[in-house]
């Protein structure tokens, strides 16, 4: 397994992550493809929180391939998990009807109403499919269903039963003495903890397995009247691998043959683990759910051994949170998801955000305005890696940004400041001839081709306008002069106005509005147009920008000035400011 150099500018937790996997796996399986491993459940949208399930390993993965090392990056779609509740506000879904379906795999439910997909967890992972192809992460897509449907975990099933007693062992020691039926608090807790911070992330909790006058067993059938898995196997022999089962739903009891068997799983704490030791992961991070004891990454750890695997190594990794959610979201039932976030923000950003940060650190996505000044230091890092000014770090987080080890990603010709196209398709309401004269004006001596040359990054501004800003803070340019106010101008505010005017035809340009408009009271109060601002000069300022707001756009704040003036056109401007 050759190791290339590596460059002395990617001092970043990818990298230090990358040498232990490298050496890890080296000790495991000298010469062997590494493992690096993620798991989704399709059981409602799959949120930004989910994606670091994802983004870690795939960021790991994408650093081991650049150096040359075969690695495999898979995605165990846990699509065959139970369907455990009906999620809130899923358009097409009622929730008394849906709840017929609670205990039958995710597959076996159909889509919302309206999907163009058959089942639930089609309609689920669908666009999770498209925002990863997008975000350019490479992996191999594993169902779960199929595995376990077509046979290929038998010999681990069969496997599982018959060490039932170790697995037993195993569990036992994270029980007390409790009723039938009960948990101690601490098990109790770790439940509760999965179930609330692991939906859609492979790590839904479930009961420990059957245990009865049979024994313990670590598998739950999927009832062959029902389709449930309100299932509790009474026997098993494992000689003949006679499995009998008895589902508390309808009654129904049946008695099949394991070893020719497909309809059930192992139950959570030991399928996980089996999974491990059956696809030699090596790596694989897990949420801070999996921190406390009896969770099934910490059981997991244990149940391993006894399928002769080793637990992957890899970091707890922290809360993401989000910035504003618009309403929009609530109606998905949750907080947004990738495709969400890549309607507003280009996938170099998104990356950008996840890379950035050490797994354990929590950070926030935009969906307000605070979008604006995340991509105004993003382009501030594009010049620093333009200029060789940028940090190490800062570099890598960068370039694991905007390309994977099989390529750059698609970008924007001409990345515009973010700021500047919000303010231009908020003011032309996205009209394209607008729009373009608008951005020509902002530097004539260097006009767009198209509006190709700004996209996509103009469309996710304008996304994010019509999406993400409500409609009492879009900026709407009066149809006529505010007279009454024009009227009640003292000398001082009259002068200003017609210093803004005489001022247009010679300054208009981006750069050349922006003097124009810091430059006017500077000149009323008898400086220079490039007079440094004074504490006073700056109330001055103040003052002067909200009453060009009210004549303009009836409001004291808005888009930045130079844009908004450039936006309504020189011809508008003198017929709402004109005295």
């Amino acid at each position: 397994m050759a190791q290339s150099a590596q460059s002395s500018t990617e001092t970043d937790w990818v990298s230090r992550f990358a040498d232990e996997v490298i050496a890890e796996a080296e000790r495991r399986a000298p010469g062997k493809a590494i493992v690096v491993a993620s798991g989704l459940s399709p059981s409602g949208p799959i949120h930004l929180g989910n994606l670091r399930e994802v983004m870690t390993p795939h960021l790991v993965a994408d650093e081991i391939r650049r150096r040359g090392i075969e690695v495999r990056h898979v995605l165990s779609w846990d699509d065959y998990d139970r369907y455990r509740k009906v999620p809130a506000g899923i358009p097409g879904v009622d929730p008394e009807t849906y709840g017929q379906y609670i205990g039958m795999p995710l597959t076996a439910v159909p889509a919302p109403a309206g999907s163009a997909y058959a089942t639930w967890a089609e309609h689920f992972k669908a666009p999770m499919v498209e925002a990863l192809a997008e975000l350019g992460v490479e992996y191999d897509p594993i169902s779960q269903t199929e595995q376990y449907t077509t046979g290929v975990y038998r010999e681990q099933v069969l496997f599982a039963m018959k060490h039932r007693g170790d697995i037993d062992a195993v569990l036992d020691q994270y029980r007390t003495k409790q009723k039938p039926g009960g948990k101690k608090p601490q098990q109790k807790q770790a439940d509760e903890a999965e179930l609330e911070a692991a939906e859609g992330s492979g790590a839904a909790a479930e009961d420990d397995g059957s245990a009865g006058e049979g024994g313990y067993f670590p598998y739950k059938p999927y009832c062959a009247q029902c389709g449930k898995d309100f299932t509790k196997v009474t026997s098993y022999d494992d000689e003949t691998t006679e499995l009998t089962y008895v589902c508390t739903e309808d009654a129904f009891t049946e008695t099949v043959k394991l070893s020719e068997f497909n309809r059930g799983k192992l139950v959570w704490k030991v399928d996980w683990p089996m999974r491990w030791a059956f696809e030699g992961v090596v790596f694989e991070p897990s949420g801070v759910d999996h921190s406390s004891p009896g969770s099934s990454f910490q059981v997991g750890g244990q149940i391993v051994h006894v399928f002769g695997g080793e637990q992957p190594i890899g970091p707890m990794y922290a809360f993401v949170g989000i910035s504003g959610m618009a309403k929009m979201s609530s109606s998905k039932g949750g907080v947004p998801t990738p495709a969400d976030a890549l309607k507003i923000m280009e996938p170099q950003l998104l990356r950008w955000l996840y890379a950035r940060r050490k797994p354990n650190q929590s950070f926030k996505i935009a969906f307000d305005q605070e979008i604006q000044r995340l991509y105004d230091e993003w382009d501030k890092l594009e010049s620093k890696v333009a200029d060789g000014s940028v940090l190490p770090a800062d570099a890598a987080s960068h370039a694991r940004a905007v390309r994977t080890a099989a390529g750059e990603l698609p970008r924007t010709p001409r990345p515009l400041p973010y700021r500047t196209l919000a303010s231009v398709v908020d003011i032309t309401a996205g009209h394209d001839e607008q729009t373009v004269r608008i951005l020509n004006d902002l530097d004539p001596a260097n006009p767009l081709g198209s509006l190709d040359d700004v996209r996509p990054r103009l469309d996710r501004a304008e996304n994010w306008i019509t999406t993400q800003v409500p409609a009492d803070q879009r900026t709407l340019v009066r149809e006529d002069a505010d007279r009454e106010l024009l009227g009640s101008l003292d000398d001082e505010g009259r002068e200003s106005l017609r210093l803004l005017l005489e001022g247009l035809d010679a300054h208009w340009s981006l750069e050349g509005l922006t003097t124009l408009v810091y430059g006017v009271p500077k000149v009323m109060a008898g400086l220079e147009p490039d007079a440094k601002p004074t504490p006073e000069l700056k109330v001055a300022q103040r003052t002067f920008f909200a009453l060009l707001y009210r004549l303009l756009v009836t409001r004291e704040t808005g888009p930045r000035l130079p844009t908004l003036l450039l936006a309504v056109g020189a011809e508008r401007v003198r017929k709402l400011l004109a005295v």
